[in-house]
């Protein structure tokens, strides 16, 4: 769980982070906030009137970037999946309140995890290293 934590770190330190969908053939990217680890995995959250949602429905990749005060920048590329279970919901609303604010009813809260997902980090001093964060095998058993 070392390298997780490593990404959930970083992005933490060095928010707002970006998240870049595509809109039919077009990039959209837009700062988000909230991370956490749950059941494993890194996953995000906004409100299902949001574009981004509407994006990642129609293609379930994305891929997030920021950097930090000494030039090091971390990419994440993922796939979508979205957590619809309301008990699930009302879990990480528990866990992290601020969840309330993207909606009145939690129903409008959308949940997703960063499956199929790759972090790279990046420096101009050193070669890039990558992190596997979840594979289709991990997937297929926390489903």
């Amino acid at each position: 769980m070392g390298d997780i934590d490593e990404v959930l770190g970083f992005l933490q330190e060095n928010h707002p982070f970006y998240v870049a969908t595509v809109d039919v053939d077009t990039p959209r990217v837009r700062p988000f906030g909230f991370v956490m680890i749950y059941e494993g995995k890194l996953i995000f959250a906004c409100n299902d009137q949001m574009n981004v949602y509407k994006q990642l429905k129609a293609n379930p990749n994305f891929e997030i970037s920021t950097t930090n005060k000494t030039n090091q920048w971390i990419r994440i590329q993922g796939k979508a999946n979205f957590i619809n279970s309301r008990e699930t919901k009302e879990t990480l609303v528990g866990l992290a309140p601020n969840l309330r604010n993207l909606s009145k009813e939690i129903d409008g809260i959308v949940i997703f995890s960063a499956d199929e997902a790759e972090a790279t980090f990046y420096s101009f001093t050193g070669a890039p290293r990558s992190v596997k964060l979840s594979s289709p095998e991990l997937v297929k058993q926390n489903e």
